[in-house]
């Protein structure tokens, strides 16, 4: 977590027990637009989607307070194409003093104008994707120009010291070499970094899997040296526990038993609910995804970062909020 007071975080512990004690949602997604300004390889949005509908930011205040979630993440497509995200993001804060709000950005818009107004508006973490430490990271997203204006604009907000700037990197067989380098980018540009799990099922494309015995090898060997340099610093923030779980998703090729529609869900641009970005299977409410989706569902190819986080049991997620709290007060 970043960017939370010492009360905030006592409210997101009290909430998160509660929540997963009675079975409730941890995490909620808003996927406020489809729209994006990059077109990723390993993502199926890409472009502007016209006559998109789309809710007003007091929509967004009725759904937090209707599905009263431990945190929400703001994401597209890129959110910062909305003009009225910043209206978005103060209406999900404000709706029910909700503990924690995460903003998913490629960066191509930040800038220091719209990050203060960002955090004032009440979001504690901004989740910037990088998936290669240096101008290759233009290519994957084909958006050139993109990793100059980061590294520019990154280390600048950094500066700041709200400690609020999490890169994002999706591990492929692409950057599989260059987890550690990116590490040490973030460290360098005094930010943190987490790391979650490529899965081919948005583009069907499993070039970017990590499959081969060698590779698989070189991932544990990676994984292994993450683990070690988690212990001499706090800019890598997956947990133990989900680092390891990352490495045997790649290793089983699957993980079972999904919790999508239960611990977490996805709300799109126009209302709608669906289980998870990778089925979009539209539904009116929570528990029609239940009944509809959840207890049928055996889906395990994905192992992405609202997943990873929303499926910990209870007592790694107490550890994982005490290591937290250690990290808060040792800044």
């Amino acid at each position: 977590m970043a960017n939370v007071s010492a009360r905030q975080a006592i409210r997101g512990v009290t909430r998160g027990i509660r929540n997963y004690i009675t079975g409730r949602l941890l995490v909620v997604s808003f996927e406020v637009t489809l729209s994006c300004n990059c077109n990723c390889r390993h993502c199926d949005l890409g472009g502007v989607k016209k006559d998109e509908e789309q809710l007003c930011p007091d929509e967004y205040t009725r759904l937090t307070r209707l599905l009263k979630p431990l945190a929400v993440q703001v994401s597209g497509g890129e959110p910062l194409l909305r003009k009225d995200i910043v209206d978005i993001t103060r209406a999900i804060k404000q709706s029910d003093g909700l503990p924690y709000l995460i903003l998913v950005t490629n960066g191509v818009l930040l800038n220091e104008s719209n990050y203060f107004q960002l955090h004032e508006a009440g979001v504690n973490q901004f989740s910037v994707s990088l998936d290669f430490p240096d101008g290759r990271h233009d290519d994957f997203r084909r958006h050139r120009g993109l990793f100059k204006h980061l590294e520019e604009t990154i280390p600048r907000l950094a500066r700041f010291g709200h400690h609020d700037i999490i890169l994002n990197s999706a591990i492929t067989r692409a950057n599989l070499r260059d987890i550690l380098p990116l590490a040490r980018k973030a460290r360098d540009w005094n930010v943190s970094i987490s790391y979650s799990a490529y899965s081919p099922l948005r583009t069907e494309d499993k070039n970017y899997c990590i499959n081969t015995r060698e590779e698989l090898e070189l991932l544990g060997q990676t994984i292994y040296e993450l683990l070690e340099l988690k212990k001499k610093t706090t800019h890598v923030t997956n947990p133990k526990g989900v680092l390891l779980d990352t490495l045997k998703f790649f290793e089983q090729g699957y993980m079972p038993n999904c919790q999508a529609g239960k611990r977490f869900l996805v709300v799109m641009p126009d209302g709608s609910l669906v289980p998870c970005s990778m089925h979009r299977n539209k539904y009116s409410s929570q528990k029609e995804i239940i009944e509809n989706f959840f207890r049928s569902n055996r889906c395990g190819g994905c192992y992405v970062a609202i997943r990873s986080y929303s499926e910990q049991p209870l007592w790694r997620q107490l550890g994982n909020l005490r290591d937290y709290g250690k990290s808060l007060f040792a800044r």
